[in-house]
């Protein structure tokens, strides 16, 4: 039969999409789990590996739920069985480990035929009651077993350990909560179903990860807790130690889903890259038997402020990390998109749900029990009869039809229970002038054992009879009424806090706002020297001490043979640098980003700093204290060829990743200086050759700054533009 290839591929992915969405992906919004964590924990339910039990090999584990309930290999079930077991993936963990289950630091597992598991306590309360007809279950895959749809989940697992996944055209990313704050949030919402969110709120003010750390603002709670969509800052915790002239920095807590190894791998690229300068080193000295699961150590150098660095750590690191709040759980078989009070909502009615079907089965067992009771309790009213019915009978059908046939009169019945039982007989039975076996109650005499049934007595069965009919008017109590159901519930939940919460880990604190890194920086006047193979440094004015008119100086730094200081300038710490380079480029630079270094080295190779090509070098650097009210100073720009250009300084007020464009060059064309000008400046251009020009700067018109500027002075054949001076026309040349 032909088929549409558009049709056919429409239908598949849909199908695709569905399975993925429903069957892999997403959580279910009553137990929190999805399809392959539910399997591994019916699994080990089925092996008996309860939290009262020895550990069981995890390849085992693994194979019992591949053979049972998901048949996707171990690749698949191993990792999610791990992770169960992970408590810092976990808030409460659902598998108890032994052995090598990965660590905080980044380690991986150990294969599964090291390991072993078992449930943990609050595990078991999720499968609390599966046995009673309290959820709905449905065929395997091969459909030679029966799996559960849903867990019972008398522990409000989506809530406290969160969930994440990426399905079809949606992603759910539902964080960590605190137990004990869940559970006073669903008290809540039971006491009064209209309250509202901010209310709530005040009993479960956000998430609460396993790592710990610190969330900065509500914001962002407040709109993923009302709308089911917001992001948070979630922010390492770190103390600072000073003693004497030396400072450290320790990270004790780190963002979820951080690893230590990542995060020290990350800082030591930025000191690598110089993306952060005064870092002399760092160390784990994590050590969980001591009790320090997170303890990295960040050496500081000597003179280097500590603060600018750990907030410069924050901005460039993994120390801080935007975490997405996307409450999207499936409901009903759907994807739905929750408030943090629906979602609570969702696993109330579950509950409630599964206390009414669990009472509905108690209650139907109870009275199966007291029937069979009525039926003991006849028989001992004539033990010997029904005995000898037993034995004569020659098989098990004629001896049920003979009991059934057998009558006891209600004076016999009397007599053997007493007046006062045989009158609470009667109130079940009514009042009849013989009583008979039904078939159920036959077929549970003949069931007997005849030791077991010359054994039967009268108080004993009345003892159970009546501790039954006593339950019995408890379940018919309880399902009568949604209200005290909804108690049930509230009991449950306190009991759940009073059992297994523990105090919140992760720290709420308001808004850090945009962090002005310079307002932590000492603004000190630097000496900044540029030699002519582009070595770079700066460092205090202090350094240099004031010489009377015949001082000797002193030496301001080292070089190379061949080597000589190009440029040498004073400016401020928090100053911009403007770096031209002989290609017409731009680079920005602010005075504090500089190696700083002591006065006989030769500092840093320029290249180390900023992004050069090869043969490209470091024309002029121009310090500018600030953009704002530079309307009347301009840069002025001198080619080898004799070009000059004039741009509005405002018009490199913006800088970017990589540097811009500072002047179009012609071909063999290069950048030789760049000077700040004033209105009142005049500009003179030196030339190899000895020749000289002199010009009001107002003489160069303004362009724009990708132009290439105009003719400055014309230039002979070998001759070529050394040097330009910006000149006052009142001053003098020394």
């Amino acid at each position: 039969m032909p088929l549409n290839i558009a049709d056919e591929m429409k239908e598949s992915y849909l199908t695709y999409a569905m399975s993925v969405i429903i069957s892999r992906a997403l959580p279910d919004a009553r137990d929190g789990l999805k399809p392959s964590q539910r399997r591994i924990l019916v699994a080990m339910h089925d092996l008996g590996l309860g939290p009262n039990s020895s550990t069981s090999k995890c390849a085992g584990i693994v194979g019992e739920t591949m053979k049972r309930y998901h048949p996707h290999g171990e690749a698949v079930i191993y990792p999610t069985l791990v992770r169960m077991a992970q408590d810092w993936n976990m808030r409460h963990r659902l598998v108890h480990s032994q052995g090598n289950f990965g660590s905080l630091a980044g380690l991986p597992p150990a294969a599964m035929r090291y390991t072993e598991a078992r449930l943990t306590p609050i595990a078991a309360e999720l499968m609390d009651d599966l046995e009673r007809d309290t959820v709905d279950f449905t065929d395997n895959y091969d459909g030679k077993y029966r799996e559960p749809l849903v867990l019972p989940s008398r522990f409000p697992n989506l809530l406290v350990n969160g969930s994440d996944g990426i399905a079809v055209g949606m992603a759910t990313d539902i964080p960590p909560q605190n137990l004990g704050e869940i559970c006073d949030a669903g008290i809540m919402i039971l006491d009064n179903p209209d309250v509202s969110i901010p209310e709530i709120m005040e009993v479960l003010p956000g998430p609460d990860f396993p790592t710990g750390g610190i969330i900065c603002g509500r914001q962002g709670i407040v709109e993923g807790y009302m709308t089911g969509r917001g992001k948070v800052t979630l922010r390492a915790r770190a103390v600072i130690v000073e003693e004497g002239n030396k400072a450290q920095i320790i990270i004790k807590e780190i963002p979820y889903q951080q690893t230590r190894n990542r995060l020290a791998e990350a800082i030591a690229d930025l000191v690598r890259n110089e993306k952060i300068t005064g870092i002399s080193g760092i160390r784990d000295e994590s050590s969980v038997r001591m009790g320090d699961p997170v303890r990295l150590v960040i050496e500081i150098k000597r003179g280097a402020d500590p603060n600018l660095i750990l907030a410069q750590l924050y901005q460039f690191s993994p120390l801080e990390k935007t975490v997405s709040i996307i409450l999207l759980a499936l409901v009903d078989g759907r994807p739905r998109t929750l408030s943090i009070k629906a979602m609570i909502e969702c696993f109330l009615r579950h509950r409630a749900q599964v206390i009414r079907r669990k009472t509905l089965f108690l209650l139907r067992e109870a009275k199966r029990r007291t029937h069979v009771l009525e039926g003991q309790l006849i028989a001992i009213s004539s033990l010997d009869e029904i005995i000898r019915i037993c034995r004569t009978s020659p098989s098990r059908n004629e001896a049920k039809i003979a009991l059934q046939n057998h009558s006891v009169a209600a004076a016999v019945l009397a007599r053997a229970l007493g007046s006062a039982n045989f009158a609470d007989l009667q109130k079940e039975l009514g009042a009849l002038a013989e009583y008979r076996m039904t078939e159920a109650q036959a077929e549970a005499v003949v069931r007997m054992q005849l030791g077991q049934l010359a054994a039967l007595e009268s108080d004993e069965i009345l003892r159970e009879y009546n501790d039954l009919r006593g339950k019995i008017v408890t379940y018919e109590i309880l399902i009568s009424d949604e209200k005290n159901i909804s108690l049930e519930v509230r009991k449950e939940l306190t009991e759940l806090k009073a059992k297994y919460a523990n105090p919140r880990r992760t720290e709420i604190t308001g808004e850090i706002g945009d962090v002005n890194y310079l307002d932590l920086i000492v603004n000190e006047a630097c000496a900044i020297t540029l030699s002519h193979q582009g070595y770079i440094k700066r460092l205090p004015v202090s350094t240099y001490r004031t010489q009377h008119r015949g001082g000797r100086g002193v030496s301001g730094s080292t070089t190379k043979d061949d080597d000589f200081i190009d440029q040498f300038f004073v400016a401020d710490t928090k100053d911009h640098l403007l770096c031209f380079t002989s290609f017409g480029q731009l680079h920005w630079l602010m005075v504090y980003q500089l190696p700083q270094a002591n006065r006989t080295s030769q500092g840093r190779s320029v290249a180390n700093v900023l992004s050069l090509k090869p043969e490209e070098k470091i024309s002029s650097i121009i310090p500018v204290k600030s953009f704002d009210g530079s309307e009347e100073f301009s840069l002025i720009m001198a080619t080898r060829n004799g070009l000059v250009k004039k741009t509005p300084l405002s018009l490199y007020s913006h800088p970017r990743k990589g540097g811009i464009i500072g002047i179009n060059l012609e071909e063999g064309d290069s950048l030789i200086q760049v000077a700040l000008v004033r209105n009142t400046d005049e500009i003179v251009l030196v030339t190899r050759n000895g020749m000289a020009i002199r010009f009001d700067q107002a003489d160069a018109r303004d362009t724009g700054r990708n132009s290439k500027g105009v003719r400055g002075i014309r230039i002979g054949t070998d001759d070529a533009v050394v040097g330009m001076v910006v000149a006052d026309p009142e001053g003098f040349l020394l």
